[in-house]
């Protein structure tokens, strides 16, 4: 992966990355970008930012979740936590 620092104005920079993409994930980036009618690269970058945005949800969710369970002494909830929380931090 290859990025460059682009200044567009004074006030905004964006960095520009190359990416290879499995051709099921390629052809999905397409058909949102015809379905939105955006340019490739803002499909790309709106979909990295819902999907960045929805980790940052559930890990709310999550830590949300274990707040309220932290008094709970019940092994198996506290297993569940754990497997919840495997998820979330390594995607399984």
């Amino acid at each position: 992966m290859t990025h460059k620092l682009k200044a567009e104005s004074p006030r905004r920079a964006e960095t520009r990355f190359t990416v290879g993409l499995d051709a099921s994930v390629a052809a999905q980036v397409v058909r949102y970008a015809e379905t939105t009618g955006k340019s490739m690269s803002k499909a790309l970058a709106a979909l990295v930012r819902l999907g960045l945005e929805g980790q940052e949800r559930r890990k709310r969710e999550f830590f949300k979740k274990l707040k309220a369970n932290l008094a709970d002494d019940d092994s198996a909830r506290q297993d569940e936590m754990v497997d919840e929380f495997r998820a979330l931090i390594l995607g399984r």
